[in-house]
């Protein structure tokens, strides 16, 4: 009997050397850390030293996310992941209207440097590697985080991380927008040069397939969707004057890792071959850093279930696993306790401790790319990888990315995508254990964490005691300046961290972009 994937192409019952036949290793594998890397983008991947093992976290105000960064760092953490709240994430003070109800709920509330100082207090910046997760604002955020470096001593070039900084999936799939596509790829450009000038250890953008995934993409759309949004992000910054070499080794992706474990390693090595390809051939990059297709991984959030949530964590170590013989470079392993609130310390700490068990008790770090050569990985891989590739056609026979997002193509795929496994979950078709089968007939009481709701209540007095003590005129002309860099072709970073150094709030700068690039409002809510 023949099963079918995630994204819905025949998995056969047994597969043998006729399932290969024809097949050239030298072209579809190579060795490791070399062209097409399909293997893996190191030579010796795990065997000299682990993953980045990189907890996603940050809830309320700056005082309390930096504790729980503290708590990591001490657990084993190597490197840290901010999640910032909504109003953040979208561009608004804590004190806006839009705001309310919404202050450090699901991340972090950072309205100014001054939060960002607090947020890193005693954390050393040239010794931790930071990932930000933020996206239309993701360049004030940047400046924040190097503006409180060179308070510490720390100069712009000894900073590692990143920032996700990918708008177009936001437009695809997540819905954190601020300013319509072009003017967003005008501004992703201009982080990509000011970062190869001042900040060259830092990854520019992390385009990611993991939100796409998250609202129902199966791997091949996850991974089609997200090669093309990089396509888009590769042409924007050459159109605008900057040499492929010069930016592509600083790009990285962000990818789910299901429970399908198999399907799941065959995906990312579908798309380090994929992402190696275009680079050489449509791009003609040069540098083999360019080439390389390197990625953080995120367990898969919407496979949690709140039913008998202590099974997420067997979920969460399957998930795992799959990242790692996947050949990740970085990997956060959700808490057995996101389906039903932000994780506690101690869920927290057991997450990461999943992660140490896969580093340090298995053997799967013994050697590079367990999974070469197996009849039914190599079939898989090739499969997705022929199935992405037609989606990535149909993007381009739609003028590319942003053209077909503008279309609506890609959200109509994910939700018709998402549809089939919502009706299979609810037939029974596909088993969730403990959602539709092998359920209890009652619960065990959990007590989740709560965020204090007088969060929302400290973050406004910050804000009245902050423009109360700045220099207004000085915020005033820095932000007179930003106007002018907006309406211009300047790069619009230097006046931005102008204006952040001068106290302007994260609102006040977007505000300035708003009134001149204006929002963006998508085709489906006309």
């Amino acid at each position: 009997m023949t099963h079918e994937s995630e994204s819905g192409l025949p998995i056969e019952p047994v597969y043998g050397p006729e399932s290969l036949a024809g097949w050239d290793p030298r072209e579809k594998l190579g060795a490791p850390g070399a062209y097409p890397f399909t293997r893996g983008v190191h030579p010796t991947m795990y065997t000299s030293r682990p993953w980045t093992m990189r907890q996603y976290a940050g809830f309320g105000t700056a005082v309390e996310s930096n504790a729980r960064y503290r708590q990591l760092i001490e657990h084993g953490t190597t490197g840290l992941s901010v999640a910032f709240d909504l109003p953040t994430q979208m561009g608004h003070d804590s004190d806006a209207p839009l705001a309310h109800g919404e202050v450090g709920k699901v991340g972090v509330a950072v309205d100014s440097i001054d939060d960002m100082r607090v947020l890193f207090d005693g954390i050393p910046l040239d010794k931790v590697s930071t990932s930000m997760t933020i996206n239309a604002p993701a360049a004030l955020l940047l400046l924040l985080y190097q503006l409180v470096a060179e308070e510490q001593g720390v100069a712009a070039d000894r900073l590692t991380g990143t920032i996700q900084n990918d708008v177009l999936k936001e437009y695809i799939a997540r819905g954190t927008y601020i300013f319509p596509p072009r003017p967003s790829l005008r501004l992703t450009a201009d982080i990509f040069r000011y970062c190869a000038a001042e900040m060259p250890r830092w990854n520019t953008i992390s385009i990611s397939g993991y939100h796409m995934a998250e609202a129902g993409a199966s791997p091949a759309q996850e991974i089609a969707f997200t090669l093309a949004d990089g396509v888009a992000y590769v042409r924007t910054a050459i159109a605008a004057g900057m040499d492929v070499d010069d930016f592509a080794p600083r790009l990285s992706f962000f990818f789910v890792a299901r429970t399908t474990l198999l399907e799941e390693v065959a995906k990312f090595r579908a798309a380090r071959r994929i992402w190696a390809r275009v680079m050489r051939e449509e791009f003609g990059a040069r540098d083999p850093r360019s080439l390389k297709l390197r990625f953080h991984t995120q367990t898969a959030g919407v496979q949690l279930t709140a039913q008998q949530p202590e099974v997420n964590l067997v979920r969460v170590a399957v998930q795992g696993l799959g990242a790692v013989l996947g050949g990740t470079q970085s990997l956060h392993t959700n808490a057995f306790d996101e389906a039903i609130a932000l994780p506690t310390a101690a869920s927290a700490r057991l997450a990461l401790r999943t992660q140490q068990v896969l580093a340090y008790e298995t053997d799967v770090t013994a050697t590079v790319d367990p999974f070469a050569g197996s009849y039914v990985i190599e079939s898989m891989t090739d499969d997705v990888e022929a199935a992405a590739v037609r989606l990535m056609e149909r993007v381009e026979d739609l003028g590319g990315a942003v053209h077909a997002i503008e279309r609506g193509f890609q959200k109509e795929e994910i939700e018709r995508n998402a549809y089939r496994i919502a009706r299979e979950t609810d037939s029974g078709e596909r088993v969730v254990v403990g959602l539709n089968r092998f359920r209890l007939d009652e619960e065990e009481p959990y007590e989740p964490l709560r965020v204090d709701p007088a969060v929302e209540a400290r973050q406004t007095a910050r804000l009245v005691r902050l423009r109360a003590s700045r220099d207004q005129q000085a915020v005033d002309t820095a932000l007179g300046a930003l106007k002018e860099a907006a309406h211009g072709d300047a790069n619009v970073l230097h006046p931005m961290k102008d204006a952040l150094r001068a106290r302007a709030t994260v609102g006040e700068v977007c505000g300035v972009l708003r009134e001149v690039w204006g929002t963006y409002v998508p085709p489906d809510a006309f």
